[in-house]
Order: C-alpha cells, then structure tokens, then sequence
C-alpha cells in the first residue's frame, strides 16, 4: 500500500506513515496492546515503567551525599559534582548510538545489557567508596551512564512498538510520570539510605536494576522484527531523509522537550538552594516536600495528559500551546514576587503544570513520526537533547543566580515565550495524527 507525504510545511499526517508497517503492527498486538487482558496490560505497563524509574535514581539518589562524599574522600565540590557530570553526559553521548543498534538489532537485546552495566558498575563505584578511591568512583559514575543510555530512551521506542492509538498515548504518559516520580523520592530514597552509609545508593543500585531486569524479560514481550535492518550508511540516509522532510516540526520538538527539563530542574535547582538561606533555613526532609509540590504537578499532570490525548492532534497542539503558555506566564510573573516564597513556589508549580502538558504530547508526535526501523534513532536523539537540558540546567541557573534572581526568571521565561512561537508555528499535526 503505498503511502503520500506531506506537502505542507512542519504539518504531518497519517499518511506520513507507512500504512501497511502500521496495520501489520496492530495485528500483531491484539493481545496484551490492545487492552484486551486488563490484568496482563498493568503488569506490563508496571514492567515499562520500572526502566525511567531506574534511569532517574542514577543521578538524584547521589545528590544528597555528595557534601560528605566530599569529606570522606578528601575532595572537592567540582570533584564530587563530576560524579554527576560525566554521568550525564556519558548517557547524553551514548543515547544515539543504543538508539542506532535497538533498530539494528531489538529493543529488549539492548534494555537487558544496559540494565546489567548499569547495576554492575553501581557495585564498582560502592567498593571504590569503601576503598577511597575517587578515580574508582569517577570511572564507575561513567559507565553507569553509558548502561542508563540504553534504558528509559530506548523504552520510549519499545511503546511506539508495542501501542498504537489510545494505548500509546497513555503508556508514554506513564513513563512521563515514571520519570518524574523517581524524581520526586529519589532524593528521599538517597537521603534515608545515607543513614545507613553514604555510599550506600552506589550498592542500591543493582537492587533496583534487578527488579527492572526481571520485569522486562518476563513482562514485556517485544513484536518479532519483519524487515531486514538497514546497513548503517542506509540508515543514516533515511535518518537524514527523516530530519529534511520533516525537520521544522521535529527539530522544534526536541527544543521543547530539552526546554521543559531544563527550566524545570534549573529551577528546582534554584528552589533548593534558597530555600536553605536566610530567612527560610528549609532543609532536610521540609526542604525535600517543598520541592515534591511541583514536580507532583508535572508527574500528575504528565498522566492525565497521556491517558487523554490518544492520537487527538488538535488536542495535543492546544495542550503544547497552553503549556508553554503557562510556563512563559508563570515564570515572567515570577519574576515580581522573587522575595515572597508562598507565591514563587505558587508560580514555579503553575509552570510545572505546563510542563506536564507539553511533554506528554512531544512525547507522542515524535514516536509516531516515523517509521518503527528507524525509531529508535528519532527518539534517541530526542532522549539525548532533554538527558543534556537536565544537565545543564543547574551550573546556567547558578550562573543567573549570582547575578540577580530577577535575572533568572526574566531569561527562563524568554525561552519559554521563544519556544511558545515556534511550537505554535511549527508543530501543526493534523486531527488524527498517527
């Protein structure tokens, strides 16, 4: 069955994708995709959200130690923030590349290896803690971040896989929410394990990566490739072909998406930090629920959004528009009312809400983009833009800080007006989007 392209600038359609690939799909999922087994369906959304779930707890349980990692090892604050840095950016590196050999090879052949990496180089930066040895640390923090390449990025492909319609939607927007709940308790978790010692989220790590092995390889049961995959010149043809034909609206998705993260935890980050100064003084676990109060906005946000927009592209494009409207509102408000921290967590949490609706909707657009033999590349790239939004968003935010808090939310909520213009002129999906 052939299929037409669009014709219409950073608008896309149905028929951009390739019809039979997709009828195909569908019947091969009559099963558990399709909602038809209510109880097999939870397990395996259960199963897909345990790997973002993973993904977060790499970063946010460390942060809490590291003042006393830094006092156990004889380091310094650059030292210790390394242990995140190279974390990050490891898996904003590696993310494609995974993305490449998933549509080579399956999703699941590279899920279960990177979970294995990831829990085994958790035991290897534990024993470096009980040895002192910082190098050991370092070495160990980048390896993990090469395992969590191949996890919640390489999921967001494995449901374009698996769902269609309604169901895609609403997965995705579990995953959304599956992110930022292990956001929310990954500082708890952190802080709680600390009191047993302080290096022991390092040796928490494969606990948690063993749950998510056994649920992928026993709940989640991947559709069998049909196509032979294309050799990797072919394939960076297509890829390219994909970013030219549709580029202006893709392109803009990924900004969006790294946007999002980045305001948000630029401005968590931020939160944190004030909230521990004079005349607050918010620390501990108070410190902890305060910031919980938005990212619970985005996290509930985030799974209502992908319960309710299915493949609804008009939906989806007033949501994004609404979203980043909220944002751009709330944080230009924001900037007034910098000294009262009633109002500013008010408005820090409005834009958290935006957040949650704009997401969920890139989320679903990107993954329907394209055809399933070159999924994993699209969504990889885009995985790989926000995991770099995430990562830059606290040294730019501290950056703003020491110049003035206005400045912050004055340059936060310019980006946000910025991306309101080309998500409203560019991202045009049509009425049933596929």
């Amino acid at each position: 069955m052939a299929h037409t392209k669009s014709r219409r600038p950073g608008i896309f359609f149905e028929s951009d994708i390739d019809v039979k690939e997709h009828d195909s799909a569908d019947s091969e999922k009559k099963g558990s995709s399709k909602g038809g087994g209510a109880k097999g369906s939870v397990w395996e959304y259960l199963a897909i959200a345990t790997i973002p779930l993973v993904l977060v707890l790499g970063n946010s349980t460390i942060v809490p130690v590291l003042p006393q990692m830094e006092r156990e090892l004889g380091i310094s604050q650059f030292q210790s923030s390394l242990t995140i840095t190279l974390f990050s950016l490891a898996a904003g590196l590696f993310i494609p590349i995974l993305g490449y050999l998933s549509d080579r090879f399956t999703r699941k052949g590279i899920i279960i290896p990177s979970l294995i990496v990831y829990g085994a180089a958790g035991i290897l930066a534990g024993f470096g803690a009980v040895w002192n040895s910082y190098t050991i640390v370092i070495i160990a923090r980048a390896l993990q971040g090469l395992g969590a390449a191949g996890t919640a990025p390489i999921a967001m492909a494995l449901v374009g896989d698996l769902y269609k319609g309604g169901s895609e939607s609403k997965v995705l927007g579990i995953l959304e929410a599956s992110n930022g709940t292990g956001k929310v308790l990954s500082p708890i978790i952190g802080s709680a394990l600390a009191l047993i010692v302080w290096y022991a989220a390092f040796f928490a790590f494969p606990v948690f990566c063993a749950i998510a092995l056994v649920a992928v390889m026993f709940l989640i049961k991947e559709p069998k490739k049909k196509a032979e995959p294309k050799k990797l010149k072919e394939y960076l043809h297509s890829i390219g072909s994909i970013l030219k034909e549709k580029g202006r609206w893709l392109i803009t998705s990924f900004i969006a998406g790294s946007l999002g993260l980045f305001i948000l935890f630029g401005i968590l980050f931020y939160l944190s930090n004030i909230l521990e100064e004079p005349p607050y003084s918010i620390e501990g676990v108070m410190k902890g629920l305060i910031l919980a109060i938005p990212l619970l906005a985005m996290v509930s946000t985030s799974y209502i959004t992908g319960a309710k927009i299915k493949k609804n592209g008009v939906l989806m494009r007033w949501l994004m528009n609404i979203g980043l409207a909220m944002m751009t509102v709330a944080l230009g408000v924001a900037t007034l009312f910098t000294k009262n921290i009633y109002l500013l967590i008010g408005f820090i949490t409005v834009s958290s809400i935006g957040t949650g609706l704009l997401l969920p909707c890139l989320n679903t657009l990107i993954t329907g983009a394209v055809q399933k033999s070159e999924r994993g590349a699209i969504t990889s790239i885009y995985n790989s833009l926000r995991f770099l939004g995430v990562a830059a968003g606290p040294p730019l935010f501290d950056f703003l800080m020491n110049k003035s808090d206005q400045l912050v939310f004055t340059t936060v909520g310019a980006l946000s007006l910025i991306t309101l213009g080309l998500v409203f002129f560019l991202i045009k999906p049509d009425k049933k989007v596929s």
